[in-house]
């Protein structure tokens, strides 16, 4: 009778452990604004990246080589999609869309899936979204800043968020 007891002291003990790993599920999401975008373009509303932007690029896909991705997100702009570029390609994943006008929506989705992801974005939009995932009001960037990289980690839906910079230099 005893051992009976131990034992299903043993399985219960060993269930709700397993319940209480799997609440525990911890995540990160980078989010990075675009590189440079070329200013002097002819499509003002989707320029392409400037020599800068696509070296910037490619520094970011460096940066991120031995770093987990399960998922890269970007809106649907030229200047953001071949920033993460670099990154798909090294990681094999495809760019997923995503619409910057619901970033409330978006954050809910990123948030749901749990799942380590790199997302591309905007100065309007990348701040407010990091924000957003911590539920904290964080606000835009400026437009000469291309060097921040924040990094949430998630777990059990709180959020930490860190500040990251990169050390990327344009080459001429």
């Amino acid at each position: 009778m005893i051992k009976k007891l131990i034992t299903l002291l043993v399985l219960l003990l060993g269930f709700q452990s397993c319940q209480i790993a799997q609440n525990s599920e911890l995540f990160t999401i980078y989010l990075v604004r675009h590189s440079e975008k070329e200013l002097a373009s002819e499509n003002e509303s989707d320029p392409p990246l400037t020599k800068c932007g696509m070296q910037r690029s490619e520094s970011l896909s460096i940066f991120l080589n031995d770093v987990n991705l399960e998922a890269i997100y970007s809106t649907d702009y030229k200047r953001t999609i071949n920033t993460a570029l670099p990154t798909a390609n090294v990681k094999e994943l495809q760019i997923k869309k995503y619409n910057p006008r619901d970033l409330v929506g978006f954050s809910r989705l990123l948030l749901d899936a749990k799942k380590d992801a790199l997302v591309v974005g905007h100065s309007n939009t990348t701040g407010v979204l990091a924000g957003l995932l911590i539920g904290e009001e964080i606000g835009e960037i400026d437009l000469d800043i291309y060097d921040r990289i924040y990094q949430v980690v998630v777990s059990e839906k709180n959020g930490r968020i860190h500040l990251l910079h990169s050390p990327f230099t344009c080459k001429d």
